[in-house]
């Protein structure tokens, strides 16, 4: 595959998406070819069953090649699901020589040292994102480098996921005949797609509804402050329409599309919708008021627990206030009267949130629906992951070229090609064990 070129892949509990993207010469991402299939082996976020999920996967990728006329080796994945949580942790370096600047090493000896943070049995470390630096007690640094002191100290957010639901997407992958080239946690993929720099400077909560999980990502300063995934979405409310109104799966699902409301004071009594009987039997009547009822007590439910979330980072204090409010995004986004309903139960500025933050200008429009975020988002992903490898294999060069330098220029230089991100490394370990296991 050409090496300017990016796929998303973006494996939820409704759909499975394979997204093809390059940069143009504007240094935006023009969208090549899209493909969607119905994922049938993945609930809440978690693959129950591998033969079906291989085989969603490998319908998206057939479509997304047939669309573009490229074939795809590489994917950049995202992972969400109701075993991911994050947690905030503080760690400290003590350097041996406070006489020289702080430099990448430092930074890495810290992010090392909280990987060996002990989790729970079966647990592995997704990300490890520095928030603010202290240098020798000074606080609310951003950028230590460059800078004297022998303490360094940092806090993190730290997002923690199970090792076997990683594991698992990653078999899906490689069996599918793909090769595994990145693992992004899918709130902050789908953040890069939506969110503008100014919004996660002014602090604005990220909630991303899927048909299995909804996610949600806290930003403040530019930083991420809070990730959690919540394991209802747009599926648990077509559930509870199946079930108010006994009808089936497909009908309950149409019924939400076409005529569902979260604001179920908007229908009148009289509006009726009439669903053909099942072989033969009398057809069903439904007001559209009990259904915009029976969606609204699920939806409340759902964003009452999101706004338990936001809260828990500490959004009532004024320090921590969001004032970018709240972007919603995914494909339950879409719902009727959302916003209104958002604004309305947490008081906060709401906006849907649409992935053409990083578009090309003339992107199709089906494109930029909500419903694309994760797989906009994890095609930028993989395109960041390429610019960041044509770098370090631009240092090698200049590095091989230095071939008289002395032992100790050449160690000066190391650090720079070892600069890489965990999620890279997490990466190289789930194909590693993959490997192993074959």
């Amino acid at each position: 595959m050409e090496h300017n070129l990016a796929v998303g892949l973006d494996i939820g509990t409704t759909k499975i998406v394979a997204m093809i993207g390059r940069k143009n010469d504007y240094g935006k991402v023009e969208i090549l070819g899209i493909g969607k299939s119905k994922s049938l082996g993945v609930h809440r976020g978690v693959v129950n069953n591998i033969t079906q999920t291989i085989q969603s996967i490998q319908q998206a990728i057939q479509e997304a090649e047939v669309a573009s006329d490229i074939k795809i080796d590489d994917v950049t994945v995202g992972i969400a699901g109701q075993h991911i949580r994050s947690l905030q942790h503080s760690d400290y370096i003590t350097r041996s020589n406070s006489e020289t600047v702080i430099d990448d090493n430092d930074i890495d000896r810290l992010i090392n040292q909280v990987h060996k943070l002990v989790m729970l049995p079966g647990e592995e470390i997704i990300h490890v994102l520095p928030q603010e630096y202290k240098v020798d007690g000074q606080a609310e640094i951003k950028e230590p480098i460059g800078m004297y002191g022998g303490r360094l100290e940092a806090n993190f957010h730290v997002v923690v996921g199970q090792v076997s639901s990683i594991r698992n997407i990653g078999r899906c992958v490689q069996s599918s005949g793909l090769n595994l080239e990145g693992i992004t946690l899918e709130p902050l993929a789908s953040a890069n797609a939506v969110l503008s720099q100014e919004e996660k400077e002014a602090g604005v909560a990220l909630i991303d509804i899927g048909g299995g999980t909804t996610d949600l990502a806290i930003f403040r300063d530019g930083i991420i402050r809070h990730t959690a995934v919540i394991p209802f979405g747009g599926n648990v409310i077509t559930e509870d329409i199946k079930e108010g109104c006994s009808i089936i799966e497909k009908q309950a699902e149409l019924l939400k599309i076409r005529f569902g409301s979260a604001w179920p004071g908007e229908n009148k009594d009289n509006e009726i919708v009439s669903i053909p009987g099942l072989r033969g039997r009398e057809p069903k009547e439904i007001t559209l008021k009990n259904l915009s009822k029976i969606i609204h007590a699920r939806v409340v439910e759902i964003i009452e627990q999101v706004y338990v979330e936001i809260k828990n980072y500490g959004h009532e204090e004024q320090k921590k206030k969001l004032i970018a409010g709240i972007v919603l995004t995914g494909g339950g986004s879409q719902l009727k009267h959302l916003k209104q309903l958002v604004e309305y139960i947490t008081g906060m500025d709401t906006r849907i949130g649409y992935p053409n933050e990083h578009l090309a200008g003339d992107s199709d429009d089906d494109i930029t629906s909500p419903l694309f975020a994760t797989a906009v988002g994890l095609v930028l992903d993989g395109l960041k992951r390429q610019d960041r490898k044509k770098a370090e294999q631009q240092i090698e060069e200049q590095q091989a070229g230095h071939f008289e330098a002395t032992n100790e220029e050449e160690v000066k230089e190391e650090p720079i090609k070892e600069r890489r991100s965990f999620l890279d490394k997490l990466t190289e370990r789930v194909k590693d064990f993959l490997d192993n296991a074959e």
